[in-house]
């Protein structure tokens, strides 16, 4: 795989240095680590800080915004941030009403981020946090909290950005996410590995004709190895194991996306919700709001996710609050 970089030991620094000078009217850099700080932050608010390995642009760095986080610690490709990136993030961007913590479910990034909770509130900062575990593929429902969390995160990071902003109390705005949570589901594909800059052999194998169900983002086991199938089909096996796990019944209003995992095309994208669309509709669920884009991604693995939100009144109101960055935005509705 051809490859744009320099040095490969350079590549987080020079990624940090190009996203923000880019966009520059909208960040800043935490000083002397990886962390991207929202310019203009509200005061006397809970500050949202997210967070995780590099590898999976635009998240996490680019959903820092308004609205939406204002922090984002980021590690090395595919590696946790370290405890004091994210703790100086934190501090950096902390408005005064604690912090809530934000992230994926993998063992180093609960490992780091239970640090930096520790060195906070010895300086008396009061913190919470919030795993996301939303891929369904990763753990029986019986082990939820050993599941992955994949490209649910964007769901998670809109309405907690709009719950911190109504002024909630961190208390609060965890109990909103808790409720967010158990009404996430995710679950995708691979089609074809990444591959990590710098090194030669992919993040792993798949055959030209296979395809994988439940892969995780960094190359993680799925949990069924088999042919390429017509988009159709594909579709019904992950929206059943989707709909197994947390059902739905006529009348539930969710939000949709199809995330691709950064090599997969809009067009292969809308084929996926089209089928998706049928789907919900058969079942009599509403649509309230749906996306197709990359936002959770692996270094250009082939595939995509499908990630359904159960809405009730309380998170249709933050999910309806408006957001802006430079890669998600949503209109006040």
């Amino acid at each position: 795989m051809k490859e744009i970089i320099n040095d490969p030991e350079n590549i987080i620094s020079e990624v940090m240095d190009g996203f923000i000078s880019a966009y520059s009217y909208l960040y800043e850099k935490v000083p002397e680590v990886n962390g991207i700080l929202l310019k203009e932050r509200r005061k006397d608010k809970v500050t949202l800080v997210i967070g995780g390995g590099s590898g999976h642009e635009p998240m996490f760095g680019g959903f820092v915004g308004e609205g939406l986080a204002d922090a984002a610690a980021c590690g090395n490709i595919f590696a946790s941030p370290d405890p004091n990136t994210i703790y100086e993030t934190a501090k950096s961007a902390h408005a005064g009403k604690g912090v809530l913590f934000l992230y994926g479910c993998y063992a180093g990034d609960n490992l780091n981020f239970d640090m930096a909770e520790e060195m906070l509130q010895d300086e008396g900062i009061k913190t919470a946090h919030i795993r996301v575990w939303d891929d369904c593929a990763s753990a029986p429902i019986e082990r939820i909290e050993d599941r992955r969390g994949i490209a649910g995160d964007v769901f998670m990071v809109k309405i907690a950005g709009a719950a911190c902003d109504a002024g909630l109390s961190l208390e609060e705005v965890v109990q909103v996410l808790e409720n967010a949570r158990n009404n996430l589901r995710s679950i995708g594909i691979a089609t074809k590995p990444g591959k990590i800059p710098g090194l030669e052999k992919p993040t792993f194998e798949l055959k030209d004709n296979e395809m994988e169900f439940g892969m995780g983002l960094h190359g993680e086991p799925g949990i069924q190895r088999t042919q390429m199938k017509p988009a159709d089909e594909l579709v019904e096996i992950l929206y059943g194991h989707i709909t197994k796990d947390m059902p739905l019944i006529s009348g539930d209003n969710v939000c949709i996306l199809v995330n691709g995992l950064g090599s997969t095309t809009i067009i292969e994208m809308s084929i996926v919700f089209r089928k998706v669309r049928q789907l919900l509709e058969s079942d009599g669920i509403q649509i309230h709001d749906a996306d197709i884009n990359s936002y959770c991604t692996s270094l250009g693995m082939g595939g995509f996710s499908i990630s359904i939100l159960k809405l009730d009144s309380e998170l249709k109101k933050y999910y309806n609050s408006p957001c802006y960055c430079p890669y998600y935005a949503k209109q006040q509705r």
